[in-house]
């Protein structure tokens, strides 16, 4: 069992074995809350400075560790202001080259930024000629200001229990919702009804937020060596080798059986960094009848490795589709495009 699956075990399984692993990590799990809540009561009260940024800026993040979808929604909303007449700038930290790498194939002409210091990654952005930042993964860093933060929760990792880490996924209990501009839920193989669930439970807890539901649905298959296409149809009855390191990767095989595929799932870590040796052993281990199949994250890493004589490796392409809340998002997204016009330009992070 990998390290993903042991963590997908421990953070949601039911059996007495992750009871008492969580039972046991319960002492840390309070002290993490405890350094959580202490760091965000000194942004609060300005003891702990917030810095500004010479551009106006949106947070895309989460309250959980990986899973809820925030490459994609981020995408969107570079792509939703580039339509409104915005120059955008993707800024994040960057894991490895995954995300920055999927963020430059899905959208090639707009500036992706990889670096530790999001100040410095939003002059940065200034400098290539962006008027709008947007910072993907970006809820808990706190020292850079935004004008909006968009919060994702998924609907197929919704759980009433919250634990926080090491016990469980969360970063922030539902409360730091609080600072929030609108809370987003993102839904992939789960169900209207499920994602239905959590907007009436975030409703019922803060009843002046904003709330959205997003599909983020399968569109394609591509062949990862040179993008040739196929109508997801194509999968019904098909046998699929399913390549999953990502945040939720059941989610990722649910959408796979749910458009008719059989499934043998290989789970790796979340921002897994696969050496020659695993793929080529990845690749020996894809059945005669098999696709290899894996997502856009995981595409970028796998195909420079994946062995020229192994069965061609293929891909999902995802379509973001906003099912609920079209109106509160674009509103808001207005207001940030406004904002272009209302913050002066400093020459660089030594003027704060």
């Amino acid at each position: 069992m990998r390290a993903g699956e042991i963590a997908d075990q421990l953070w949601r399984g039911d059996g007495w074995l992750a009871a008492a692993a969580r039972l046991t990590l319960a002492p840390l799990e309070a002290g993490y809350g405890a350094a959580t809540a202490l760091r965000n009561a000194l942004y609060d009260r300005g003891m702990l400075r917030i810095l500004r940024s010479p551009l106006p800026a949106v947070s895309i993040g989460n309250l959980t560790v990986g899973g809820t979808g925030k490459t994609p929604v981020s995408a969107w909303i570079a792509s939703e202001l580039r339509a409104g007449g915005a120059r955008p700038a993707i800024v994040m930290r960057g894991y490895g080259d995954d995300e920055p790498d999927v963020h430059r194939r899905l959208h090639p002409d707009i500036p992706v930024i990889a670096s530790r210091d999001r100040l410095a990654g939003a002059y940065e952005a200034l400098s290539l000629g962006a008027d709008i930042v947007v910072l993907d993964d970006a809820f808990q860093h706190r020292r850079l200001n935004r004008n909006l933060d968009i919060v994702l929760i998924s609907a197929d990792a919704w759980t009433r229990r919250i634990r926080l880490l090491p016990a469980g996924p969360w970063r922030e209990g539902l409360a730091s919702l609080e600072r929030a501009s609108i809370a987003v839920i993102t839904r992939k193989a789960a169900s209207h009804t499920r994602a239905d669930s959590v907007r009436q439970r975030l409703h019922a807890a803060f009843p002046t937020l904003p709330v959205a539901t997003m599909h983020l649905a399968l569109d394609e298959i591509r062949r990862a060596s040179d993008d040739e296409r196929r109508p997801l149809a194509s999968l019904d009855g098909a046998a699929v080798a399913a390549v999953a390191g990502v945040g939720d990767p059941w989610a990722y095989v649910q959408q796979l059986e749910l458009a008719g595929a059989r499934v043998r799932p290989s789970i790796y870590p979340d921002h897994f960094r696969f050496d020659a040796s695993e793929v080529r052993t990845l690749a020996a281990s894809v059945r005669a009848d098999e696709l290899p199949l894996c997502t856009l994250k995981d595409a970028v890493k796998l195909a420079p490795l994946w062995p020229r004589a192994a069965p061609a490796l293929w891909y999902v392409s995802q379509r973001v589709v906003v099912e609920d809340g079209v109106g509160a998002l674009h509103a808001l997204l207005e207001v940030l495009l406004r904002a272009r016009h209302s913050i002066p330009v400093r020459a660089g992070p030594a003027a704060d």
